[in-house]
């Protein structure tokens, strides 16, 4: 019997497939200009779709995916041979998701801190989205780090929202990805991330049982625990201790998949952190992937610089780094897909944006 909790927990089981990840394809209109000005390329809707296309319809790329999260436009895109993307992605085994959430607007009564807003219409939303094909949701809160900064307003406040969509999704038949997103901005210490992210977490989910989520029924799309952007790096294998500690002390055995954000990390350094998390020993029942939108499309971009005659390369980079981030959530990558232009870059935004 189909209820639609079987059908929640049964979908986000499947995202959270070992060997599988998500791709973030979920850019803004403005954010996704940003990175077609990086290549030169004008921002309008055949080009958006065209990068798109590019990605969705890589030979053999989406065998190592189990979701990708759409921008509202791309949701009802279709390929330039006429046929829609969630049709593409869904036979090609891929659950279609959205973005729900309407950005970020500053938290009254901090140091710049914010709020995410969206709650409103979400429900006539979601139920339009699952209509359209989509099984999964995305709302992203952001956190940053600072002197006195995550303060708890801004904590509980971002909490209570990610609760309310979470519970406003799974009503209407779609898992949330809940993404409590602690900015890496900032000179501070390894240490320092780690106590923030379990503050953080420890409060989403306490609001999470407070608002009756089913927990079976959710994602994680967590920060992974890193240095911060000012301070020096730290080796893959330090990464993946404090962060999976960090996810032990916090994140109950209910949820099903952790799947991180790569928050400016050069591509590779993404997977090799996440490599490292699944090549660690110790308790870890949930399963840990990706969910990466900059640290899968960087290399791709740069190599099709809008060009029709670069789609070749391009989809062989696009390819190379689902293939090896989905080895990396099997802990068996052995950096052999370090060698594509880009990969290597930092891709740090300061107050990074959607």
């Amino acid at each position: 019997m189909i209820t639609p909790h079987n059908e929640l927990i049964a979908n986000a089981a499947y995202i959270g497939t070992p060997g599988k990840g998500i791709l973030a394809a979920d850019e803004s209109t403005g954010t996704i200009g940003k990175r077609l000005a990086s290549i030169k390329v004008e921002n309008v809707e055949s080009n958006r779709r065209a990068l798109r296309e590019l990605l969705f319809c890589t030979p053999n790329a989406l065998q190592y995916l189990s979701g990708a999260i759409l921008f509202e436009e791309t949701l009802y895109q279709k390929s330039s041979s006429g046929k829609p993307f969630v049709e593409i992605l869904k036979e090609g085994g891929v659950l279609p998701g959205i973005k729900v959430d309407k950005g970020t607007v500053e938290l009254p009564g901090t140091n710049g801190e914010t709020t995410t807003q969206g709650l409103d219409g979400l429900a006539q939303r979601c139920q339009q989205y699952y209509s359209a094909g989509a099984r999964f949701a995305k709302w992203r809160a952001v956190l940053k780090i600072g002197p006195t900064e995550p303060s708890q307003l801004a904590i509980n406040e971002n909490a209570n929202g990610l609760a309310r969509y979470a519970i406003i999704c799974q009503e209407n038949g779609l898992v949330p990805i809940v993404e409590p997103e602690i900015l890496v901005d900032g000179p501070h210490s390894i240490e320092k991330c780690a106590d923030v992210t379990e503050r953080v977490l420890a409060a989403c989910y306490k609001a999470l049982n407070d608002h009756h989520v089913l927990l079976e029924g959710t994602l994680l799309k967590p920060n992974m625990v890193t240095p911060g952007s000012e301070a020096k790096k730290v080796a893959p294998e330090v990464v993946a201790e404090y962060t999976v500690r960090a996810l032990q002390r916090t994140v109950p055995a209910a949820v099903p998949a952790i799947v991180f954000l790569s928050g400016g990390q050069s591509e590779e350094e993404a997977t090799l952190n996440l490599n490292a998390m699944n090549k660690l020993k110790g308790k870890k029942p949930w399963n840990l992937s990706f969910s990466f939108g900059r640290a899968l499309q960087q290399s791709t971009l740069k190599t099709w610089a809008g060009k029709e005659e670069n789609i070749p390369k391009a989809e062989a980079a696009f390819l190379a780094r689902c293939k090896a981030n989905s080895e990396a959530t099997l802990g068996i990558y052995k950096g052999d897909a370090a060698k594509g232009e880009g990969v290597s870059e930092s891709l740090h935004v300061k107050d990074y944006k959607y």
